[in-house]
């Protein structure tokens, strides 16, 4: 019964992910022709789009049949490899300045951002750590202190990218997968405090960034920073209840700017109304319901970390990318996930959902571990505090 409970429920994670793609394919073909870099070719964006859905298809695939744990022991692998490839943003002729920000690396006309690679290989550590022997999430080294600092080190990394979007999705994710492993509520407080601290003092010394939250703050008084997020709004009134019509959109006639990557959401609500918009965000409540009762009833701890984590990514970002261009969140350069153009993000998000179809695999296919699939059990066990 459980793993009928459980298969329904990656069935429904399926269907989630592919109406968001096969949506995010049909939005590109109406919107890509009019973005500024189509270079004069209407599939132009369309076209790769298409070729990264093949790719994160085969990767989702490759996940799903390929057994999860071996990343338990080739963490570092995936580590130091994000962590290199995050070094080689900055080197000349391999890294790539697009809009003051070096996200990218890539040759031949070809870029990838290697901070999606830095997301997965942060949650497999963390995972890793609080699923070793003798791990205590409950002490202040071993539970907070030094998987903070694991994770802090690809941080470091992408802020300096004007990535403060990525690093605040990155953290996030961090303590939620703390959470769930036994870290102590205070040691998260305090570090979701001083997290925000910290961001605000970069936002405070990055002019661009700190127009940005001016503007959400008093977008009449900063108009021209506002402006994306105003045209965002504009997009969602004009489509109504009913929209548009696909293809017929307005202010992706050159007034909302990336309205094929970023802001694809206010294209959707324009286009195809309401409704459709409330299909979308409810297709991602059913990928963090469905994400989480597969991460739960992992055979291991290592799993459920690590699939938890995944969920968490998945539904954080799409919860800033909506928050944004509904101007409920400070604007920050994040993609609509399996929506928004970006072929890395739609790649690296595909594989998660694969990880995610191993681990049910690997949990109902083999015995579970002693203590069954009760969760908070294996918890609680582990987070007895050090007398």
């Amino acid at each position: 019964m459980q793993k009928r409970f459980v298969l329904i429920n990656v069935f429904l994670l399926i269907i989630a992910v592919a109406a968001l793609a096969t949506l995010g394919i049909v939005m590109l073909t109406s919107t890509g022709a009019y973005a500024r870099d189509a270079k004069g070719d209407p599939s132009f964006f369309l076209t790769r789009q298409l070729a990264w859905l093949g790719v994160g298809t085969v990767a989702c695939f490759a996940a799903a049949l390929i057994d999860y744990r071996w990343m338990e022991k080739r963490w570092w692998i995936l580590y130091a490899g994000a962590a290199v490839l995050l070094v080689c943003c900055f080197i000349p002729g391999i890294g790539k300045a697009v809009h003051g920000s070096r996200r990218w690396i890539g040759a031949a006309g070809q870029t990838v951002q290697p901070s999606e690679l830095a997301k997965l290989a942060a949650l497999v550590a963390l995972a890793w750590w609080f699923s070793r022997e003798g791990t205590r999430p409950r002490e202040f080294l071993r539970g907070f202190l030094y998987p903070l600092l694991v994770v802090g080190f690809l941080v470091a990394l992408i802020a300096p990218e004007v990535d403060l979007g990525t690093s605040t999705l990155m953290l996030s994710a961090t303590l939620i997968v703390m959470f769930v492993a036994g870290t102590r509520l205070p040691y998260l407080g305090l570090t979701a405090v001083a997290g925000c601290t910290g961001l605000g003092f970069a936002i405070r010394y990055m002019p661009e960034r700190m127009g940005r939250f001016l503007a959400f703050l008093y977008p009449e008084r900063y108009p021209e920073d506002a402006y994306q997020q105003a045209q965002g709004l504009i997009a969602i009134g004009n489509g109504g209840v009913m929209g548009l019509g696909l293809g017929n959109g307005r202010e992706k006639h050159g007034y909302l700017p990336f309205a094929h990557t970023d802001f694809i959401f206010p294209t959707i609500s324009e286009e195809m109304g309401v409704f459709c918009s409330l299909g979308v965000i409810f297709a991602f409540v059913v990928i963090l319901v469905s994400g989480t009762v597969i991460a739960t009833r992992a055979s291991d701890l290592f799993g459920r970390l690590l699939g938890i984590g995944i969920v968490a990514l998945i539904a954080l970002q799409a919860v800033m990318n909506i928050g944004v261009t509904t101007m409920v969140l400070p604007n920050k350069g994040l993609p609509l996930p399996f929506i928004s153009y970006g072929g890395s993000n739609l790649a690296f998000c595909l594989a998660g959902v694969g990880i995610l179809v191993s681990i049910y695999r690997r949990g109902f296919g083999e015995r579970p571990d002693p203590e069954g699939m009760a969760f908070h059990t294996k918890i609680k066990r582990r987070g007895t505090p050090r007398m």
